[in-house]
């Protein structure tokens, strides 16, 4: 006969679910019956017991308590034939066996039944001896991406405050109208590709065509992690730009005006490393290691409406190492002339935080306007949309990486964790805002990202989140200018 899985409140797992039970003034008595066999029916997997910050647990718990109540009310009428928790018919049959209170894993299947439609209001309420508590889910998403993803990404809203975002959600970026994207096998010759290899590169003895893009190396380990010298070095080329390496444009777009026919002086474009993967003209297969980007998200994230004043934010559900890719910046590629004219059009309006892609400029003696390009998520987007801006120590870095073409104009931005990330911590990155800069396209919004080196400190107060970017008109995209990259 199988043992009863016993729980102690010395258990740190235990100790946090007991935590989040007693914010809401539930009796520990009460959480660790429903606990015990929540854990018993999911095979001791905790994953299901944290997910939505405990929210299964907590409306186990509850949903326990309602039933009893239920049952008490039913006996005490003597109304039979319609208590909810008999199978028998209203005449009385007492051939079938009365129906046991609800398992907690099928109250939280129903509870995600019910409370799984955008912009839906639910509310479970509480009564104990301070009164009624209620606790409202006013947006609940199952899955924001539609089966789009090879995992499922929810969307919680615990503050109950905020309407469901409005956006389309896409896998992969997509061409708004005039940017100049060329991807074609053709293009791709036989010193872009290792078309002999077999099977894994990262097992190869000798580093493959693919690596000598990046100086001869792998930019993956064999756990499917960033190198941490590479990672390290990414890091301190973001932070310390002027140390590097940088190329010069004699007509850059981020300073050309169009209407006045004049041009601004180039800041310079930081030559950054970049990630070179395998790809579909490569003679390796779908799981050689140095296939990671291009396989999508494989994370367990969630969507959720913050409480510091920071709007939306994404935070993972399960524990990261660092290094781990998270996903990939999704979004509609613009030319920089139709981000201006996109901004003007739509001022006072919700926007993201737009990424410019700057790779090789300064090698062209003039850049076409298809070929200046960038990447908004306001209208069309993915999770990536929804990471929050921190200064300096940010858990996560944007990274270059190139895939099906060797066009230096078209690039994917990666994120990759800088750190050992745990369940439930909110993903973050530098935007690398220059908070007095008045001539960016999108007003500097007031930073609460609540970091110790925050460089909007001087400033009182908190406005601002990923979607509340005031557009100002003005000539100069400079969006994120050290996004460049190029081949070495």
């Amino acid at each position: 006969m199988e043992q009863p899985m016993m729980l102690t409140e010395n258990d740190e797992k235990v100790r946090k679910a007991l935590e989040k039970t007693r914010e809401l003034s539930i009796p520990d008595e009460k959480t660790m019956p429903v606990l015990m066999k929540l854990l018993e029916e999911v095979g001791g997997s905790w994953s299901l017991v944290k997910l939505d910050n405990y929210s299964a647990l907590i409306d186990a718990v509850l949903s326990v308590d309602e039933d009893k109540k239920k049952l008490s009310e039913g006996s005490s009428n003597g109304d039979r034939g319609n208590n909810k928790l008999s199978e028998g018919s209203s005449n009385g049959d007492r051939g079938k066996n009365p129906k046991v209170i609800d398992s907690p894993v099928s109250l939280k299947k129903s509870y995600e039944t019910r409370s799984a439609v955008s912009g839906s209001s639910v509310q479970v309420v509480q009564n104990n001896n301070n009164g009624d508590r209620k606790r409202k889910y006013r947006n609940r998403i199952s899955d924001i991406t539609k089966g789009s993803e090879s995992v499922e990404i929810s969307l919680v809203d615990d503050v109950g405050s905020e309407d469901a975002p409005k956006f389309t959600y896409i896998p992969h970026s997509i061409v708004y109208q005039s940017a100049y994207v060329h991807v074609s096998l053709a293009r791709i010759s036989d010193e872009d590709c290792c078309a002999n290899c077999k099977g894994d590169c990262l097992s190869a003895e000798l580093p493959c065509a693919c690596a000598r893009e990046t100086s001869g190396e792998f930019a993956y380990t064999n756990e499917g992690l960033l190198k941490e010298n590479f990672l390290d070095t990414c890091l301190k080329m973001k932070k310390e730009p002027d140390r590097f390496h940088k190329v010069y444009c004699k007509d850059c777009p981020l300073e050309r005006d169009h209407d006045k026919g004049t041009y601004g002086k180039c800041d310079g474009h930081l030559i950054r490393k970049f990630i070179k993967e395998c790809w579909r003209k490569c003679g390796c297969a779908m799981h050689c290691g140095n296939r990671v980007v291009q396989r999508g998200i494989s994370c367990k994230l969630q969507v959720y409406f913050t409480q510091e004043g920071k709007g939306w934010g994404l935070r993972t559900l399960q524990d990261l190492p660092k290094g781990t890719f998270v996903c990939e910046y999704i979004g509609e590629i613009l030319t920089n002339t139709e981000l201006y004219d996109r901004n003007i059009r739509s001022s006072g309006e919700r926007h993201t935080y737009p990424v410019t892609l700057d790779a090789d400029w300064g090698s062209e003696k003039e850049l076409k306007d298809e070929e200046a390009l960038c990447l908004d998520a306001t209208i069309c987007g993915n999770v990536a949309r929804f990471i929050n801006h921190r200064c300096e120590d940010a858990n996560m870095i944007d990274i270059p990486v190139e895939i099906e073409t060797p066009d230096r104009h078209y690039y994917h931005i990666a994120f990759f964790t800088l750190r050992d990330v745990k369940a439930m911590d909110e993903l973050t990155w530098d935007y690398m805002i220059d908070f007095n800069d008045k001539s960016h396209p999108i007003k500097a919004f007031r930073c609460c990202c609540g970091s110790e080196s925050c460089r909007d400190k001087k400033t009182k107060g908190s406005q601002g989140k990923l979607e509340r970017r005031k557009i100002v008109p003005t000539k100069k995209q400079s969006g994120s200018k050290v996004v460049a990259f190029k081949r070495k």
